[in-house]
């Protein structure tokens, strides 16, 4: 297996169709073998029932995953992972918001040994940002940037940690998602202290974004959740026993 990839899901029964017919595209296209991988984390508009009708080539191996209950993104992404047999394993949010021809230069990242994680980043000056965040989100994802720098240590050099579309070496981020705790939106962060704690290396490329108005994160609802995530996430990774990995 080529690429799995990993989309996950809440009330998107609008959208996801399309994602996995985009991500069906992309691996036929480039002659991959691979897997899409659509968890539902516990919708209740169909999305799981929707994520099955999509009829995909032969070549390639489609699952969804239902959760009886809502968990997190975190717990999606992490539920998605464990199921992956790739080589490599990138996963995406679902709206379409990175148009999946963009993964072909981080995979050549991870190919040629520039890296171990491929990172998608909207705010690299090679990015093409199609469509902007609303400018009361563009203030508080600055805000979360000088945070998480100042509060978790976030290396200077990742310009965008919550970017949703992004590549691992597979037994990379089989080994990473099976340490991870958080279930809400801050897993990426904790999967960023798990890679430094280990000694992998992360590197960010450019990509198209489009802005999905119809976001799953809403600022009134998850700043709480976000702050306590992040307390969560320190006090796990300072006392865990993780071992230093040499790549």
């Amino acid at each position: 297996m080529d690429i799995s990839i990993v989309i996950p899901a809440l009330n998107e029964s609008l959208k996801i169709a399309f994602d996995v017919e985009m991500a069906a595209a992309f691996l036929h296209g480039n002659n991959f073998r691979g897997e899409i991988i659509v968890v539902d984390d516990g919708s209740t508009d169909g999305t799981g029932k929707v994520a099955k009708s999509v009829k995909v080539p032969p070549s390639i191996t489609l699952k969804v995953i239902c959760s009886e209950q809502h968990h997190g993104k975190g717990y999606a992404v992490r539920a998605g992972v464990k199921e992956t047999s790739g080589k490599y394993v990138m996963f995406t949010d679902s709206g379409y918001c990175v148009p999946y021809g963009n993964a072909l230069l981080g995979l050549e990242m991870l190919k040629d040994g520039t890296c171990d994680i491929a990172h998608g980043s909207r705010k690299l000056i090679e990015s093409d940002i199609q469509r902007d965040q609303p400018r009361c989100r563009r203030i508080s994802s600055a805000v979360f940037k000088w945070l998480i720098k100042k509060f978790m240590q976030i290396p200077n050099q990742l310009t965008d940690t919550q970017c949703g579309f992004k590549i691992y070496k597979g037994d990379i981020a089989r080994q990473l998602y099976s340490r991870c705790i958080c279930d809400g939106f801050m897993f990426d962060i904790e999967i960023i202290l798990l890679t430094q704690k280990q000694g992998y290396r992360i590197k960010e490329f450019p990509i198209e974004w489009t802005c999905d108005l119809d976001s799953r994160l809403k600022l009134t609802r998850t700043t709480w959740p976000v702050f306590s995530e992040l307390r969560a996430i320190k006090k796990a990774l300072k006392d865990s026993k993780i071992p230093r990995t040499k790549t």
